[in-house]
This record gives structure tokens, C-alpha cells and sequence, in this order.
């Protein structure tokens, strides 16, 4: 199945290499302020992470890199993974230049079997990947192929009820439920940089929470937890506000909505 997709991966490519560079300078990666200790990682998952001092970690779609180099200066022993390969570039660059171990490797995670023969404590992936990726079921079992056993899957991610909101997240345009037809995007700029001159047109998919946990699941991956969030911690939507550090909502919804949801799961031993 994965490879009828392979157009769309590459279109998706595509835009994503063109649209590191100006992440990499923009306010919004604050990479300056990064460089001199800052941490990108969010509330979230610092706290449901926990201690992952001496962990191994397996990043999936991992961008230029700043949270695996982050989870790297907690003590962990870091691989992320990107598609973009300008984007893993930069990750490398970045990692040497900070002194720091993280590895990474770029592949369409799809993928990463072919060029990885490895498992680890934690698999970890973060905010906008999933939407990405046509089958869910397979992304599962290549995280619980990576995973060794007792190990712990983890993903913080934005819930798909909002990504069925229109472009202005206003009302509801998109189905909740998969298709295997993507969902064609185009627009201007980017969430890290509006005035970024790049016009794109972006291939994705929505899934909803059953989806991903029931294809959890299959791979015999236990779920240890599951919590929804009435805020992002991102302001990277059109029409949002802040209403706490690091706490955004939008202004037609405010908390009525969910806007983040996580979920630990455990590999059986």
C-alpha cells in the first residue's frame, strides 16, 4: 500500500525542504536562543516522558532536529529520523556544532527498516507527523519493530478533531475519519514563517484516535495512557490566543475542543 503513495511522499518532500530554511531562522525555532540552552521540548511530554537520562530513543520525523538534540542534553542516547534531507542536514550541523551525540538518519519512515537494525527503549514522535502518513498501521508496527521489549512508545500529537477545521480553523471542513484520498492543502508560507515565499500544495491524512490506538494494538503494544488537551502549545494556527504559558486556543472554540492528545503504550515483554 505504501508505495501507490510514493508521488505524494515526494511532493511532500519536496515542501518540506523548502521550507527549513526559513524555519531554521525563524522566531518561531527560536534556533539562536536554542543554541544557548533553551529546550524545545513542551510541558507535555517533559512531564510524561519523565527521566530519560541514559535512555536510548528513537525520534520518528524528527524535522531539523531540536528535540532529539534536546532529549539528547537530558542524557539520552538519540536517533532521529526525517524524510527531508535538507532538513537532517541542518540536524547534523546542529548536533556537532552543540557537542551532542544524536544521530540521525534520513528516510521516509516507511522506510527506516531497510537501513536500520536496532531496537530501543522509548519511540517518540511529536506534533504534525502522523497527518503525514497514509497507513497508520503500518507506522505502528515499524514503532514496535523498533522498540525492545519493555520498551515504551510515546506520541504527543495534534488531535484530528481540529485538523477537520478549515484553513482559518473556523468550521468544520474535513472528515474526522480516514481516506485513503489525501487531503489536498494549498497555501502560502508556512506556521513557522507566514511571509515565507513558498506557495505549497501538501498531500495528508487525518485519523482519528481509534485508528491509531487500535493499530497500537496490533502490535501487541499495551496502552498505559491516553490524555486530551483544551489547548495547543503551539501558536501555529491562524485565529489563536494564549491563555497560559505556553497554552494557545482558538478564539472561535476557546476550551470547548480538544487540541492535543497523547499516548504512552508498553511493548509486552
Amino acid at each position: 500500500m505504501v508505495k501507490d503513495f510514493n508521488k505524494f511522499f515526494e511532493a511532500n518532500k519536496k515542501i518540506w525542504n523548502q521550507k527549513t530554511p526559513f524555519h531554521v531562522k525563524s522566531e518561531f525555532y527560536n534556533v539562536e536562543k536554542f543554541k544557548e540552552g533553551a529546550a524545545s521540548l513542551m510541558p507535555t511530554e517533559l512531564e510524561e516522558l519523565s527521566d530519560v537520562k541514559g535512555k536510548s530513543i528513537l525520534h520518528l520525523q524528527c524535522h531539523f532536529g531540536q528535540d532529539s538534540i534536546s532529549l539528547s542534553r537530558m542524557g539520552a542516547n538519540v536517533t532521529g529520523v526525517d524524510f527531508s534531507d535538507e532538513a537532517i542536514n541542518y540536524a547534523k550541523n546542529l548536533a556537532d556544532e552543540l557537542d551532542t551525540n544524536t544521530k540521525f538518519l534520513c528516510t521516509n519512515i516507511y522506510d527506516l527498516p531497510d537501513i536500520l537494525d536496532e531496537q530501543f527503549d522509548i519511540v517518540f514522535t511529536s506534533y504534525g507527523t502522523i497527518g503525514w502518513l497514509p497507513d497508520i498501521k503500518k507506522w505502528a508496527e515499524i514503532a514496535a519493530k523498533f522498540l525492545r521489549p519493555g520498551g515504551m512508545f510515546y506520541i504527543v500529537d495534534f488531535h484530528p478533531y481540529i485538523m477537520m477545521l478549515d484553513n482559518e480553523f473556523e468550521f468544520i471542513h474535513y472528515s474526522y475519519f480516514y481516506n485513503a484520498n489525501p487531503i489536498v492543502d494549498e497555501y502560502e508560507g508556512s506556521y513557522a514563517d507566514q511571509n515565507a515565499p513558498i506557495k505549497n500544495i501538501s498531500y495528508g491524512w487525518n485519523h482519528p484516535i481509534s485508528e491509531v490506538i487500535n493499530s497500537l494494538l496490533s502490535q501487541n503494544l499495551i496502552i498505559k495512557q491516553f490524555n486530551e488537551y483544551p489547548y495547543s502549545h503551539y501558536n501555529c494556527f491562524p485565529n489563536m490566543k494564549a491563555v497560559g504559558d505556553k497554552k494557545y486556543v482558538f478564539k472561535n472554540f476557546e476550551d470547548k475542543i480538544p487540541y492535543m492528545y497523547s499516548i504512552k503504550a508498553v511493548k509486552e515483554s
